[in-house]
């Protein structure tokens, strides 16, 4: 009976132990997405304030252009190498990425009222919350939801760039509409998604980084939904 207790206490010791480890990695993922958010924050701010850096980035056709590159290369390289290189390496890029993406979101400043880009913030945050609860209690799996989400969004981006030929602001209109619908929902499936993952944490480095790229994820449906809702609901400056 003894032994029989002990083994049960040691049971019970064991799952406390792997159910603290998937809160803490999940606590790490939403960190630094939160640091990612503070720091893209300040970034378009202080950018948004200086006209060296305004004038550099939207006084020649190059600049943005440049800063999209360096964007797209940035996240496409930590994500194909963040298995080979440190954590280190992996936090610098992470908060470079959110600095660069501060930059190009500098213009919001001169385009919508404060008053505007915080209610639209506060929306954001409330939808991105609530889908985030769903996607951690709901019983239903969400992966085939993922994988049409995913095609759905190449279709966004197709319908993207051929609307630059038609410039029609009705199919704008429909495209936006969409686009939220979609990270809406991929909002809901990286949540489960980054709880599956939790399940594996075993603390190591590898895991470590793994949190930065989830965050990553989770940081990008937050921005896709703001800058939607924002463009179709922010007030714009007089």
């Amino acid at each position: 009976l003894i032994t029989e207790e002990k083994m049960a206490t040691q049971t019970l010791t064991r799952q406390e132990q792997v159910e603290q480890a998937n809160r803490k990695f999940i606590s790490k993922v939403y960190g630094w997405m939160a640091i990612a958010l503070v720091i893209s924050g300040f970034s378009a701010l202080y950018t948004a304030n200086s006209y060296t850096l305004i004038n550099l980035i939207w006084g020649s056709r190059f600049g943005f252009l440049f800063l999209a590159i360096a964007e797209l290369v940035l996240v496409f390289w930590l994500s194909a190498s963040i298995h080979k290189i440190s954590k280190t390496a992996a936090t610098i890029a992470f908060i470079g990425y959110s600095i660069l993406n501060g930059m190009t979101f500098s213009s919001i400043f001169v385009m919508y009222t404060t008053a505007s880009i915080f209610r639209v913030f506060l929306a954001s945050a409330a939808m991105f919350g609530a889908m985030t609860i769903y996607g951690m209690f709901t019983k239903r799996k969400l992966n085939s939801v993922g994988r049409y989400l995913m095609m759905g969004l190449f279709g966004v981006i197709i319908a993207t760039l051929l609307n630059f030929l038609f410039r029609s602001s009705t199919l704008d209109f429909i495209i936006s509409l969409v686009t939220l619908a979609i990270f809406i929902g991929l909002t809901a499936y990286d949540t489960q998604k980054i709880i599956k993952v939790s399940s594996y944490n075993d603390g190591s480095e590898t895991f470590q980084k793994v949190a930065i790229i989830c965050a990553l994820e989770l940081y990008l449906d937050f921005i896709n939904i703001f800058f939607i809702l924002l463009r179709l609901f922010g007030r714009g400056q007089d």
